[in-house]
């Protein structure tokens, strides 16, 4: 697969990247992050520019995840009870999801992508949920520049280790990111606990 993306990039170049971070920021079965990652390749060899790398792979992203937010906002819940399969969501996933979003919005655009089973589901369920757009957006700028900067950097100096790197970005990952959510929340309940302290006394 590897040498199939390096094909495709290098003769693509940066409208190839483009069409498959969009592509991976719906949620379909694509390996966006695997390009974003050869995409660093080819800028540490000079063949691409680093910040047109990384603009690129945020507007993709943006452009993405904006689609499927406004899918998830305009049809609903009927369309992944119709269609979940193709996005391999199940109606437990779905409610799990919508557990996490209630608990905290942000905490859910910026680390729902790192979670197994969820991932795919962040930008519609913030549709559904009918985030404001500019909100959403805001919060899933965050996520998206630090999951290119990561992707990037990776494929520039880490490059040659490619399958080793891609086996621990795919398989820890989500581990990290269930670690930033819980201390996300742990930070937000001391922080509610402290104050209510304060009152009493």
């Amino acid at each position: 697969m590897f040498d199939l993306i390096l094909d495709y990039l290098s003769k693509l170049g940066l409208g190839g990247l483009l069409a498959g971070v969009f592509i991976e920021a719906l949620g379909l079965p694509f390996p966006g992050g695997i390009m974003v990652m050869v995409t660093g390749i080819l800028v540490e060899q000079g063949r691409i520019n680093f910040v047109s790398a990384l603009a690129i792979t945020l507007c993709g992203y943006s452009a993405g995840a904006m689609t499927a937010y406004l899918i998830g906002r305009y049809l609903g819940q009927p369309f992944f009870i119709k269609c979940g399969k193709l996005l391999h969501i199940s109606p437990g996933q779905f409610e799990k999801a919508q557990t996490w979003l209630d608990r905290s919005a942000p905490a859910f655009i910026v680390f729902g992508r790192f979670l197994p089973g969820l991932s795919n589901l962040t930008p519609y369920m913030a549709g559904v949920s009918r985030i404001g757009a500019g909100f959403f957006l805001f919060y899933n700028s965050i996520f998206t520049l630090g999951w290119g900067v990561l992707y990037l950097t990776v494929g520039m100096f880490f490059g040659h280790n490619y399958q080793l790197i891609a086996y621990y970005l795919n398989s820890k990952l989500p581990f990290v990111g269930l670690g930033a959510l819980a201390l996300y929340f742990i930070y937000h309940y001391l922080k509610r606990y402290i104050k209510k302290g304060v009152k009493n006394i």
